[in-house]
Formats: structure tokens, sequence, C-alpha cells
């Protein structure tokens, strides 16, 4: 079910949607406010964190937010910091050993992700000033205020689902980007007859809320078109959300869509017909359209990078369109490797274009990057899975229905099942990144400081969007 579809589905009353909406209808979930209160504070020192910053607005006053390098353990970074260009491949051997500092998740946000580890003084996660290396006290020491007061509160049988909060929220930015990415979407001729229910998604307060490193309503514009364009292959070609779907002609569709893309240089006979088709089709016409602007902020290697994205993407459209076809029911852990490739990756692969800085290609590329992000991206579109649940038809895929296939519990049960899958990656992706930003360069110190910030605007976009909650944002 694709996204601008689960948006629209009307509220179920089936079980599974009874206990996804009383999970997240607490106001505490999908976690603590208090949790990884970005910038919040002052240190140790009685200091206050230092960083670059960059005005944003906010209802007609100005604030600033951090643009780093800052959190996620870039301080330990800055101390050590390698040098900017790509060392000699001898310096690099294959598989080198990067050794973990003593309580690598504090590294990352302040916070402790097991229990037992010390919970640092100061401010905490994204904009924390500095990195604290202590050791380890009683565990009966290791409580904070918040966990007593959870101590208190009436105990639940669905995990917390661990997730920042945004960094920033600015409604008049995201409705700027809103309004011109509606605008967009008419001119290039995607989801038409249906641009107020486009508008109604607020796709633009999603990019406003993940990407709070800048406030230019043009960069984030851009990226609200790659995902808008995106999201539309799904919604026009897989789903049938915006035109019939054809399933038999899928993988041709696709195929022939990935040259709006990474463009096919045919000879010089035929290239006027595959020209021809890629005008004609609004969805090609606006993948084509929104990567030649993102040319105007993203480098070479950068568009290359989500061209792979999109490229793993439309394989897995195929993948659900089999099992759509064939009444498949798939296995968890296929659909665990279908959400490492249908997520919110393409989407995140923009952080550092918007930010205005470049991850080196052979950083962004290292084997231990990609799996500490794309677990965040696997993590993120769980999220959604979850959100979603009380918009689908119960016959839907989603995590928690293919658990209860597969090992006969209840659907109660499967829900707490995705939680804890989505918390693992979570807390893996914490204590992986934080190692990862000790030991890398500032830029990716920056860019995986960046993935968290993401994971917290688009946390805060869907606890929020009326699409999921009954009313609309302000």
């Amino acid at each position: 079910m694709s996204l601008l579809s689960r948006l629209f589905a009307p509220s179920t009353s089936h079980e599974m949607a009874s206990l996804v909406t009383a999970m997240l209808s607490d106001p505490e979930r999908p976690a603590p406010r208090s949790l990884h209160r970005p910038g919040a504070g002052r240190g140790p020192n009685g200091h206050g964190a230092h960083a670059r910053a960059l005005p944003t607005r906010q209802g007609g006053a100005v604030r600033r937010v951090p643009i780093g390098p800052r959190g996620l353990g870039t301080s330990a970074a800055r101390l050590t910091a390698p040098p900017s260009a790509p060392p000699p491949a001898a310096a690099r051997p294959a598989g080198h050993a990067i050794t973990a500092p003593p309580d690598a998740a504090s590294l990352l946000t302040g916070r402790t992700a097991r229990p037992g580890r010390r919970l640092p003084s100061g401010p905490t996660g994204l904009g924390s000033s500095g990195l604290r290396i202590a050791a380890a006290p009683p565990a009966e020491s290791a409580r904070t205020d918040d966990d007593s007061a959870r101590r208190d509160e009436k105990p639940s049988s669905v995990p917390e689902l661990y997730c920042p909060p945004a960094i920033r929220d600015d409604p008049a930015l995201g409705e700027e980007v809103n309004e011109r990415l509606v605008a967009w979407a008419e001119e290039v001729g995607v989801y038409p007859g249906q641009l107020d229910r486009v508008r109604a998604a607020g796709f633009g307060r999603l990019i406003m809320l993940a990407h709070p490193e800048t406030d230019d309503a043009d960069r984030l514009l851009a990226a609200a078109k790659c995902a808008l364009a995106e999201w539309s292959v799904d919604d026009h070609y897989v789903d049938g959300e915006a035109e019939e779907a054809d399933p038999e002609r899928l993988g041709q569709r696709l195929a022939i869509a990935f040259a709006a893309i990474d463009p096919a240089h045919l000879p010089r006979r035929y290239a006027p017909q595959l020209a021809e088709t890629l005008r004609d089709d609004p969805v090609m016409t606006a993948l084509s359209d929104s990567l030649d602007n993102l040319s105007r902020y993203a480098s070479t290697a950068q568009s290359a990078r989500l061209q792979h994205a999109l490229s793993i993407m439309f394989v897995a459209y195929n993948q659900e369109a089999v099992w759509r076809t064939t009444g498949q029911m798939p296995s968890v852990w296929e659909y665990l490797m279908h959400r490492h490739e249908n997520s919110f990756v393409p989407c995140m692969v923009l952080i550092d274009v918007l930010a205005g800085y470049e991850l080196p290609p052979w950083e962004f590329a290292d084997p231990r990057v990609r799996r500490a992000f794309t677990m965040a991206g696997s993590a993120s579109v769980l999220l959604n899975d979850l959100y979603s649940m009380a918009k689908e038809d119960p016959e839907d895929t989603n995590l928690p229905r293919v658990i209860a296939a597969e090992e006969k519990c209840s659907l109660r049960e499967a829900i707490e099942a995705s939680a804890r899958i989505h918390d693992e990656l979570m807390h893996t992706f914490e204590e992986e990144a934080a190692v990862l930003a000790v030991n890398g360069s500032p830029a990716l110190a920056r860019f995986l400081a960046g993935v968290w910030a993401w994971l917290g605007g688009s946390r805060e976009w869907h606890s929020t969007t009326g699409r999921y909650h009954g009313a609309p944002v302000q």
C-alpha cells in the first residue's frame, strides 16, 4: 500500500486498527518528548553547547538551529579529524578494525540505549556539548527523573517506540514548501484530480521537519519534488491509487521509467521514440524534472546516490507486485528485506545535499556506514507501517500481519514484536553510528547527526499529521 493511499484510506474498525490506535494515541508514544532533547540545557561545566547556527523562521520570529558538526559524537570527531580527502587505498586496508569507545550509545545521543549505562549530565542528544566518557556506575544509580516518572505510569503491553523528537518545527516554511509542491505536481501532471489530497497530506511539512539544517524553501522544495515523484511511481504503477494499475506491465513501465532517472543513450534513429514515451508519461516527467532540479544543489556523486537508491526501490516494487498477483504472503525475513529495499532511503540520501555540504563518496559507500544508514531507513518505514495500519484493509501486507501469519500469534503479539524490531534497528543504528562518527570525518559525523534528525522529523510528521489522527495539522 503506497504512502498516499495509506494516508487517505478510511479508518478501519478491525482489531488491528484498534490495537494500533490505542498504542499510538498515548501522548508519550512513540517516545517520551524528553528523549534526546536537541541542544537543551547547559553542559556539565556550566557552559552551553557551541556550534555554528543559521536563522530559521517560526511564527515570525527568528530562532537558531544547529548546522553542525554537532551531536552524534562530533566533538570527538573534531578532536581526531582525518584528512578531508580520502586516504590512499594502502592506508585504508579492507575490513580494518574500528574499535568502539566506552559507552558508545551515549556518544551518539547522550542517552544510553541499554540498561546499566550511565546517563551523562547536562544537555543530551543532537546539539549536546561534546563527548563525555565516564565509567559506568552501579545500575541503580543510572536512574533518571524520567525513569522514575515512568515507573509510576500505568504499564503498557506494547513496547514504546524508540525515536527522537523533531529538531525544529516551522509551520510557515512547511506550508510554503507544500503549496509550491502542489503547484509543481499540477504542472508535471501527476495525481490529476487529486491535488487536494496531495495538499492535505502535508508532504512539504514532512520535508521541513526532516531537514532542519536549512530553511531555504528552494532546497526543501527540491527534496519534496524528488519524494513526490518517487511515491507517484507507486501510486500510478503499483497500487493504482492515481490510475488503474496493470501488474503485467509493471516491470516494463519501471524499466522505461528508470531512463528518466538515469538517461539511456540510444542510437540516433531510436532516441526520439524513447524521448516521446518519457515526455508523454506524467510519472516519468516528474522523475526527470525532479532530478534535473536537484542537480542545482547536488554533485554528480550525490545525484548518483539517489539514482542507485531508486533502482533498488524499483526492484522492490516488482517484488510487491508478485505478492499481489499471486496472493502470496511473504515470510517475515522476506518482508523485512523488502522494507530494506522499499524504505525512506531515497529521501534520506539527500541529507547533505540540503544542508549544503557533501559526505565523501568513499565514506558513504563504506559497508559499515551503509549498514547503519539503511537500518535507519528500515526503522523509519516500519514506523510508517505501524502508523498506517489503522488506515489499511486487514488484508494488506504489513509487518504485524506477516508476523501473525508466520508465528500463528495474535495481532497484539505481532504488533509488540513489530515494535521490538523497530527498536532493535534504532538502537543498533544509534550505537554503530556513534562509533562511526568518532572514527570518521567531521562530514560523516554531521551526516549521521542529520540521519538522527531526519528520523525525528519523520516521527513528528507521522505522529501529528491530520491524515493519521483525524484533525488537520495547523
